[in-house]
């Protein structure tokens, strides 16, 4: 009996890139007939003809199946998805868009197989068509993870992987909301063996991850993985009010020395702001950690299902 091998793709407005996508994966499926493929895609709320392009490959396609959202989850909440579904003896989860070259998976399952890793991870050794922006903020993101962090968060890793189902199993066993997968999967341990590749651009279509939003995820990042900022706003406050104590005590002889106890009040408004500002700042990063929690504890689901193709049948013709 052959072994299975899901491919899990998130999708969100990839009506362009699914045809180049779905050839490619078909074209390597053929040179891993060992394998039986299952092609799952996870479409996260997509405003085009995504979902509807999902459904003529599930009945045309018996290796296809789809998750539709009720509404844009994310990312992170659609590979989750992809993961709690799948049934294969080994997972990828992949993009649609072929930054993840599908020709890797041969390479990714051999070492897997061969040479006893639990995962085989990809990381980027170029970033060769994204703006030089762009690049200089995530070399530093992963340059302070690597200071603040524990967990091993390699620099230019793609979500990109393949995972034994025990690797699997034990991500599963993470169900937290605020997901940053990048930390998760180093967090579970097991054996990971790095591929490196050169960057590869878009198939077709646009990038779904402006600068605001990659921004915003690394701070999920930063606060899912890391107390270092707390523990940052706990010494910068020790430190201010040592440096509090020596500016009293200078004020103090001063005055006993020279009088004029009230010249100087512009450089003491500008303190009292620098250091209103500072407490302002320690009161947002507790805040971000609070508001982590608080949407923890609401229990909320990660997704919600609008459409299952193991359940739709015929259901949605077009």
């Amino acid at each position: 009996m052959s072994e299975t091998l899901s491919v899990i793709v998130p999708c969100f407005n990839e009506e362009e890139a699914l045809p180049h996508f779905y050839r490619e994966i078909c074209r390597v499926a053929g040179e891993m007939p060992q394998l039986t493929f299952e092609l799952f895609f996870v479409d996260d709320g997509s405003s085009d003809g995504t979902l509807p392009l999902l459904r003529r490959l599930a009945r045309e396609d018996g290796r296809v199946r789809y998750l539709s959202f009720s509404r844009n989850f994310g990312k992170e909440a659609a590979m989750y998805a992809g993961f709690t579904h799948c049934t294969g003896d080994y997972a990828a989860v992949m993009d649609a868009d072929l930054q993840d070259p599908p020709s890797l998976l041969p390479e990714m399952l051999r070492l897997i197989r061969e040479e006893g890793y639990d995962s085989v991870a990809t990381r980027r050794v170029t970033r060769k068509g994204e703006p030089a922006i762009r690049s200089f903020f995530a070399r530093r993101f992963y340059a302070l993870m690597r200071h603040i962090s524990k967990t091993e968060i390699v620099d230019g890793a793609r979500d990109f992987r393949l995972m034994t189902r025990q690797y699997l199993d034990a991500l599963l066993q993470l169900c937290e909301v605020n997901r940053f997968s990048k930390g998760l999967y180093g967090w579970v341990g097991f054996r990971t063996k790095w591929l490196e590749f050169e960057n590869q651009e878009r198939v077709a279509g646009t990038t779904k991850w402006s600068f605001w939003k990659l921004l915003l995820y690394s701070f999920d990042g930063i606060v899912a993985f890391s107390v270092a900022p707390l523990a940052a706003a706990s010494l910068l406050g020790i430190l201010l009010c040592l440096i509090a104590l020596v500016a009293v005590g200078f004020i103090v002889v001063r005055t006993l020395l020279y009088g004029d106890p009230v010249s100087g009040w512009p450089s003491l408004a500008c303190i009292i702001t620098f250091i209103g500002g500072i407490q302002l700042l320690c009161v947002g990063i507790l805040g971000q950690y609070l508001s982590k929690t608080y949407l923890e504890v609401k229990r909320r689901p990660i997704y919600l299902l609008k459409e299952d193709s193991a359940k739709a049948g015929e259901e949605h013709p077009q």
